[in-house]
């Protein structure tokens, strides 16, 4: 059984990994992986080893909280309640602040603070100030002292040892000042209330959350890419019920209901038009800006948007099951896994925190025989405890693989996991399956030859019993009554055989006629001629006896030239495999400039090349149809167009939702930046604490005079978790490589009923959410300029403006 919870109070990389550790230990789970950055678990579990209420009260054992649909509502207030808890924390810090710090800065500060007679009222005043901090940020303290009790220390434990220390020797200050105020050492008395600690302790615990508060967000960023696509789905339905228009919640449209779909609305779910036509904007699933046209009989896709006419459409697949829900339930996998690099980022973690509170009590042990000062010792040890960040290198690898994963999305690209991403930027080989993947997969009768009389109704019965592309070719050519045969027997990579009384009927390639010694010599010539110009000979035999032969020729697709021309620009060797036969093959590797193919191969033979190539460095497999499944499973990184069959699909590793060879390479550059992006993180995080602890331990103190305020060493520490995440959202940069023809121009857009700064948001996030288009909204003119693909169609646009509740009055081709 699998299950995805949420969890909540994990702070840094050394919670995650020990959720981990300890549920790997349960007997009869399987799979476990914990992502700090979506606070979610996700957990494989035999039911009948471990339960699930098991699992959750030994997470909640460790002092984390697991989210169920019940706590949710409940989960949300104390989110908004720590966002108080920070302001009523800043403002206590500004009043301690002022009147700690303020007699330094020369503020202007009440007699009653800075005059030597009332320096026991200085201090306690101090006292008070910080204890609502302290009071607010507790849960640092349940966290942290709960985690090290049970010998597994986190962030929390360190922000807690060092935050209460500097608590505690704040009190024995106060005795120790009021001891030197009794003895009339008013000397020492002022001395030791300038080193009370309590503004240090208190400062530490609000930054802490200040910069927790910001890493939040920024995280909220990184998982935009998945809001959005939620937020694509329509929240109603139209259903035609006994004649009546009945308008429900998209979770009850049921499969077979019959919805409306009006000019202007989302498709609510995945179907087929039985009745109207109209122009389907697809751009938010495929990333493909030109309207598809499409009536009765065709496909729809739900959470597209219905351009024009009325539609009535027979849904074929639940809100639950739709393409949309499935892109969204992919997303969320990939950003919830881990790539393998992210090992070595829990290895380093997992020993992270003991390893600091060792360095810390080393640090306070050696300067308190050094100095002999308590307070300089104390403040080397706080500050060593509070500037290591576990959060940054926890964050590195998440963080960037979700801005990735939601980027590929948006551009039309699937990808089922982190790994695959971490693989796909170090490809050596791509080999490209030839039809479907770099022609159309639509290939046309181009020729006949006919040997006998009936010869192509023969042909149309035979192929009309096959689902491949050369068979569709020749059944959507002909229109014919079919002939039932006796049987039939598809033979991979070869052909058709069937019987019919007692004769045997073939058809399919050379080979083919080969394996059952049927007389080709009269035949070869006209074959390789038809070969040389680019199409495929199907030839038809009864029992011995060539009875026809028809020329097939398929297209190759218009972005594939310049598709395989950027992989060979990143040094990649392209190779191309194909079942045809090696004229046709390489008629169509010389168009598209691929030096190296393999032509007449089987099913099979296509998984023994992945092997081959294999030896070389990983490979790449790009497929579309059944007979690419086991090579497409087998290479280090599988590929599937997105119109292929529903078995290449599970197969793959990677899903291309628009048919476009171009986001293979688009591909490749994401995963490369990204894992330049990974890299970078780590490297900073680590090079933060390589540097960061020494400063703050005093190794530079004696030869450089250099020493770290502890105040200053938890403001480092916030600022590092939050410039990880920052440095990866730079990844939502990343632009893909446009196919030739996809020229961008500029349009100015008159708009009308635009009349506060809320309008030009509603207008801005319209057309910026439309694939290809950037734009820029102005209140003043009244206008939007639009800087986007020459072939958006201007209805698409229009249309999306409408749907927001505004009126184009006019669009201007500039």
């Amino acid at each position: 059984m699998k299950k995805h919870y949420d969890v909540k109070g994990m702070t840094c990389s050394a919670c995650a990994n020990i959720i981990e550790k300890t549920l790997t230990k349960q007997q009869g789970i399987s799979n476990i992986n914990v992502n700090l950055l979506s606070n979610s678990m996700d957990i494989e579990y035999d039911a009948s080893i471990i339960n699930e209420e098991a699992i959750i009260k030994t997470v909640d054992g460790l002092g984390y909280k697991v989210i169920t649909d019940t706590i949710v509502k409940e989960y949300d207030q104390e989110s908004q309640q720590q966002k108080y808890k920070l302001i009523l924390s800043i403002v206590f810090m500004v009043l301690l602040f002022y009147i700690s710090m303020g007699h330094m800065m020369h503020w202007p500060l009440l007699d009653l603070f800075h005059q030597k007679e009332h320096l026991l009222t200085f201090a306690f005043t101090q006292f008070i100030l910080s204890l609502p901090i302290y009071i607010l940020n507790a849960h640092y303290f349940t966290h942290g002292f709960k985690s090290l009790a049970k010998k597994h220390p986190n962030m929390d434990s360190l922000i807690a040892i060092g935050s209460l220390a500097s608590m505690l020797y704040g009190i024995y200050a106060i005795y120790k000042l009021g001891y030197f105020i009794s003895t009339q050492n008013m000397e020492a008395a002022h001395a030791i209330s300038m080193d009370l600690y309590f503004e240090t302790g208190a400062m530490i615990l609000t930054l802490i959350s200040l910069g927790k508060y910001l890493e939040s967000k920024s995280k909220k960023k990184t998982s935009e890419a998945i809001s959005k696509l939620v937020d694509l789905q329509a929240k109603t339905a139209t259903i035609l019920k006994d004649g009546k228009e009945i308008e429900v919640d998209i979770h009850q449209v049921a499969v077979n209901d019959i919805v409306i779909v009006k000019q202007g609305t989302i498709i609510p779910s995945d179907g087929t038009i039985i009745y109207g036509s109209s122009s389907v904007d697809e751009s938010m699933i495929t990333g493909e800006s030109i309207p598809v046209e499409k009536t009765i009989g065709h496909t729809v896709i739900g959470a597209t948007m219905n351009l024009s006419g009325y539609l009535q459409i027979q849904v074929s697949k639940s809100v639950e099951d739709s393409t949309l829900s499935s892109i969204i339930k992919l997303v969320e996998q990939a950003s919830n896994s881990k790539a393998p690099i992210a090992k070595l980022a829990d290895q380093l973690s997992g020993i992270f925190v003991p390893i600091v509170i060792v360095i810390s009590f080393i640090s306070f042990i050696t300067w308190l025989f050094i100095t002999k000062n308590f307070e300089q010792s104390m403040s080397f040890a706080i500050a060593v405890l509070v500037i290591s960040c576990p959060c940054a290198l926890g964050l590195a690898t998440p963080v960037s693989i979700m801005v990735s994963t939601g980027v590929a999305a948006s551009n039309g690209i699937l990808i089922k996991s982190a790994k695959t991403l971490e693989t796909t930027g170090k490809i050596k080989t791509i080999l490209l399956d030839k039809t479907g993947t770099i022609t159309k997969g639509k290939p046309h009768v181009v020729n006949i030859h006919s040997f006998k009389e009936d010869f192509t109704r023969i042909a149309y019965s035979l192929e009309k019993q096959s689902s491949h592309p050369l068979s569709k070719a020749i059944v959507d050519f002909f229109t014919y009554e079919a002939i039932t045969f006796d049987d039939f027997t598809q033979l991979d990579g070869k052909g058709i055989l069937s019987h019919l009384k007692q004769d045997r009927y073939l058809a399919g390639n050379l080979r083919l006629m080969n394996d059952y010694n049927v007389k080709m010599d009269a035949y070869i010539n006209r074959i390789d001629e038809a070969s040389k110009q680019g199409h495929t000979p199907l030839i038809f035999a009864l029992n011995d006896e060539v009875i026809g032969i028809i020329e097939v020729a398929d297209t190759i697709k218009e972005t594939s030239i310049q598709a395989i021309k950027e992989l060979q620009k990143m040094n990649i060797d392209v190779v191309m495999l194909t079942g045809d036969n090696p004229l046709v093959a390489k008629n169509i590797a010389d168009k598209v400039n691929i030096k190296e193919f393999k032509a007449s191969i089987l099913p099979a033979e296509k998984h023994e090349y992945v092997l081959q190539y294999q030896k070389h460095g990983n490979v790449a497999m790009v497929g579309d149809g059944i007979n690419d499944s086991i090579a497409l499973a087998s290479a280090d990184v599988g590929i599937a167009i997105g119109s292929g069959s529903d078995i290449a699909i599970e197969s793959a590793d990677v899903i291309l939702v628009k048919d476009n060879l171009m986001d293979v390479a688009n591909f490749i550059r994401l995963s490369q930046k990204t894992m330049l992006n990974i890299k970078e993180n780590l490297f900073w995080a680590l090079i933060y604490n390589t540097i960061g602890i020494p400063l703050a331990a005093g190794l530079f103190y004696l030869p450089f005079g250099l020493k770290l305020n502890p105040m200053f060493g938890a403001f480092a520490m916030s600022i590092s978790s939050v410039s990880v995440v920052l440095n990866a959202l730079r990844i939502r940069k990343f632009k893909p490589i446009k196919s030739k023809g996809e020229e961008t121009m500029i349009k100015q857009v008159m708009i009308e009923g635009m009349s506060c700064k809320h309008c030009v948001k509603h207008v801005n996030d319209a057309l910026n959410a439309i694939s290809g288009i950037q734009a820029t909204v102005d209140l003043a003119s009244n206008s939007a300029t639009l800087t986007c693909a020459s072939n958006i169609d201007d209805q698409v646009i229009t249309t999306a403006i409408e749907h927001a509740g505004y009126t184009v009055k006019d669009i201007k081709h500039l």
